[in-house]
């Protein structure tokens, strides 16, 4: 059974940063795309940042610039660096794994989810 469990998540002030980590049951997380996630009240989930086989990220555009993903495979772990941090970005994160070693398409595994709370 595959599992993933998000920590790291809480609330901070605008201009403030957080860092989300994501630790699976999955020990090949070198060899899949995994991701990040966010869905605030109200509105569709959206993506935030993706990490292929090779290494290579994506972010959301309105991302850029201020989150990082990384992975630490030994710990099969994935990580989200937040810096800068704004009320926009108040949503539930959640961290999320493909069966493949690249990112376009569905992802097979999700985590629970954290909150992220950001006042003004």
């Amino acid at each position: 059974q595959v599992t993933l469990v998000e920590s790291g998540g809480g609330s901070v002030q605008a201009g403030g940063s957080l860092k989300l980590s994501c630790v699976t049951s999955i020990y090949t997380i070198s060899r899949r795309c995994m991701g990040w996630f966010r869905q605030a009240p109200g509105k569709e989930r959206e993506g935030v940042a993706t990490i292929e086989r090779d290494g290579s990220t994506s972010y959301a555009d309105s991302v850029k610039g201020r989150f990082t993903i990384s992975r630490d495979n030994g710990r099969n772990t994935l990580n989200l660096q937040m810096n800068s941090l704004k009320p926009e970005d108040t949503a539930m994160y959640y961290c999320a794994a493909r069966e493949s070693a690249y990112c376009p398409g569905p992802f097979d595994y999700w985590g629970q989810g954290i909150q992220v709370t950001v006042s003004s």
